[in-house]
């Protein structure tokens, strides 16, 4: 029992099993902030466009009174017994799925962005001889960043040119040279 609650103890303070408990409860929040939005914003927006009310977006199935019986009388039907399809609400939750995945998404790219211009500030080492010369030229911290990182971006495609041309030849390409060299010769 005692390893039991050991191994229990090592994985609820592992660091992924805490990350995965703040994320839930952020995910939960974001979640009210997101259904706020649908229902307090858009819904009210899209109910103000003429034929727009998507509470009244249903297909009514089986219509029932308040006693639960089977009833063809619209005064009469109760929607708490009834059996509908809510296709307003269907929209609604499309709307707030978009709404979550389009905001994730900005999230995730400005996550991206900032560990993208991280790299480049680790990758991007400027000597003290360069950053004097270039900030007499007037650059700030970033342009100095931008301007190594392409100076490193021009030489690594220098490189990889030279590669290309120090690449032995294939045995396509020799024979194509030899084809060559026959028909110029029997000209």
């Amino acid at each position: 029992m005692k390893k039991f609650f050991k191994e229990f103890k090592e994985f609820i303070t592992r660091g992924n099993v805490i990350d995965l408990a703040v994320g839930m409860i952020i995910g939960a929040a974001f979640t009210a902030i997101v259904t706020a939005l649908v229902n307090g914003v858009f819904t009210p927006l899209i109910n103000a466009i003429p034929m727009g009310d998507m509470s009244g977006l249903i297909t009514m199935l089986v219509a029932k009174d308040a006693n639960g019986v089977v009833t063809s009388d619209p005064a009469l039907i109760d929607m708490s017994k009834s059996v509908f399809i809510n296709w307003g609400e269907l929209i609604m939750a499309v709307i707030s799925f978009l709404i979550t995945a389009m905001v994730l998404f900005l999230i995730i790219k400005a996550i991206n962005t900032v560990r993208s211009n991280a790299e480049k500030l680790k990758g991007a080492k400027i000597d003290k001889q360069l950053k004097a010369e270039l900030k007499a030229k007037g650059m700030n911290k970033k342009q100095m960043i931008e301007y190594v990182a392409a100076q490193q971006a021009e030489e690594e495609a220098k490189a990889k040119a030279e590669a290309e041309a120090n690449k032995p030849e294939t045995a396509e390409q020799i024979l194509a040279e030899i084809r060559e060299l026959l028909k110029a010769q029997q000209k």
